[in-house]
C-alpha cells in the first residue's frame, strides 16, 4: 500500500541523498547501477522512485547537494583565510593531498559529469553549469578581495582571472586522477599563482 503524502519517511532523506552521491562520484553517472544506488542507500525500488524519482533525478539532487557543501566550505575557507591570494593558494593546493594519498583521487564530481557526458544531456548540462558558476563566483570573491588587499592588480580582470582558477582546477584534477606526481602538480600551481599577478 503507498504510504499517503503525510506519513513520515522511514529513512533519512539527507543520509540517503549523500550515499547516492559517493556512488556516483565515485563511479561516474553511467557505471552506477540502480542496484548500487539501492545497495549504498538501503533503500526499495519504489521508496527510491517515491523519494527521489528515477536515476537522473536522484543525480540532478546529488549535483546540487555536492555543490551546497562544496560551495559551504569554499565560503567559509574564503572567510576565515588570512587572505584572498592565501584563500586561492590553499584552493589549488588542496588537489595536492590526493597526489600524497591522503584522500581518494576521485576528482570534482561537477566536472567530472562534465567531462563524462554533460553535452549530451541538456538538464544534466545545465546541472554542471549551474554548479561552475558556483565555484566561479566564490574565485571572483577571492580574487576582488586580493585585488583590494594588493595582491593581484586591480586592472585585471576579476571574472576572468576566476575563470581562469577554475580551468587551472579542471586541468589538477584532471592529472591527479591521470596519476600525475606531487612536484609536477606544485608547479602547476605556482605557475598558476604567478599568472594572477
Amino acid at each position: 500500500m503507498k504510504p499517503s503524502p503525510g506519513r513520515p519517511l522511514e529513512f533519512d532523506p539527507d543520509a540517503a541523498l549523500d550515499a547516492a552521491m559517493q556512488v556516483f562520484w565515485r563511479n561516474g553517472y553511467e557505471n552506477t547501477s540502480m542496484q548500487d544506488l539501492l545497495d549504498a542507500m538501503g533503500l526499495s525500488k519504489s521508496s527510491l522512485y517515491q523519494a527521489f524519482g528515477g536515476k537522473q533525478a536522484l543525480f540532478e539532487r546529488c549535483m546540487t547537494h555536492y555543490g551546497d557543501e562544496m560551495i559551504g566550505a569554499l565560503r567559509a575557507a574564503l572567510q576565515a583565510s588570512p587572505s584572498g591570494l592565501a584563500f586561492i593558494r590553499q584552493f589549488l593546493e588542496s588537489v595536492l593531498d590526493e597526489a600524497r594519498g591522503v584522500c581518494e583521487a576521485r576528482g570534482c564530481l561537477v566536472l567530472n559529469t562534465a567531462n563524462e557526458f554533460a553535452r549530451r544531456n541538456p538538464r544534466i548540462a545545465e546541472a554542471v553549469a549551474q554548479g561552475l558558476g558556483r565555484f566561479h563566483d566564490v574565485l571572483q570573491a577571492a580574487v576582488e578581495r586580493a585585488q583590494q588587499e594588493g595582491d593581484i592588480p586591480k586592472t585585471s580582470d576579476a571574472a576572468m582571472l576566476a575563470n581562469f582558477l577554475v580551468s587551472s582546477m579542471s586541468g589538477l584534477k584532471t592529472m591527479s586522477k591521470a596519476g600525475a606526481d606531487e612536484d609536477t602538480l606544485r608547479g602547476i600551481v605556482e605557475m598558476s599563482l604567478k599568472a594572477l599577478r
